[in-house]
């Protein structure tokens, strides 16, 4: 079976993005899926979230044309890959948007020749919706958005949506929305629960039936380079990733 690719983005900093990616891929290649993680954002976070350092190689490469099968490393977790980032990917974020058809770098990398040893890949975007987002989706099969659980957010969503059918219009018919996922809900809060309300009253089935809480734990995971259910998987975000990484199974 052909890899499936999902593209974690959000022009908004701070949603979750690369909590998303990094727990999703760690999950599912807990679970046996052969995955890999692509990180997008010059700031490198989920390539240090699973205790990685770009030496040498990094996703500037592959936007560079050396092929995905020199570039992607093992992790110390069974089934899970990554190319990982470096800073220096910012020029090249400069450098795509100066090209003809820079926009589609990563699609031509990630063929399917190129993807056949995984079930699962996944893109961790920058927040914001510039060259390397833009190459996210038109390499993408699917899209997961983290929205946090303010009403900013909600404000955002709309305009992020609309960015995706353009994308789908121009760049890759494939596209689709593999889901909405609502992420840092503090269950004490009314807030929380009326944002949680207008998602679903908008969005339907397009929102995660799962909903990852605000946890210590997953926020202190990073830090020791590590995914949620390898630094405490009986958090209360640990499960919660276990069940959207099955709901997305699902929804294949």
């Amino acid at each position: 079976m052909a890899a499936r690719i999902y593209a974690i983005a959000n022009q908004k900093g701070g949603v979750g993005k690369t909590t998303t990616a990094v727990n999703l891929a760690a999950c599912l290649a807990e679970a046996g899926e052969r995955c890999l993680l692509i990180d997008l954002d010059p700031q490198a976070n989920a390539t240090s979230g699973l205790g990685r350092r770009a030496n040498g190689v990094s996703t500037h490469d592959l936007l560079d044309g050396v092929p995905l099968a020199e570039l992607a490393k093992p992790t110390s977790f069974p089934n899970l890959d990554l190319v990982p980032a470096k800073p220096e990917l910012a020029a090249a974020a400069v450098h795509l948007s100066a090209l003809e058809g820079g926009e589609r770098y990563l699609a031509d990398a990630l063929t399917v020749t190129a993807t056949d040893a995984y079930r699962f890949v996944f893109l961790d975007c920058p927040p914001a919706f510039g060259p390397l987002t833009v190459n996210a989706l038109a390499a993408a099969d699917r899209v997961i958005v983290p929205v946090q659980a303010e009403y900013y957010a909600l404000e955002g969503l709309s305009q992020l949506l609309g960015s995706i059918n353009l994308v789908k219009a121009r760049l890759n018919p494939r596209l689709a929305v593999a889901g909405i996922l609502l992420t840092m809900v503090d269950g004490r809060t009314r807030l929380a629960a009326e944002v949680e309300q207008e998602l679903r009253r908008h969005f339907a089935d397009l929102v995660f039936t799962t909903s990852v809480p605000r946890s210590v734990r997953l926020a202190e995971a990073p830090s020791h380079g590590l995914p949620a259910i390898a630094y405490d998987r009986r958090s209360s975000g640990s499960e919660a990733y276990w069940k959207v990484a099955m709901e997305l199974v699902e929804r294949q």
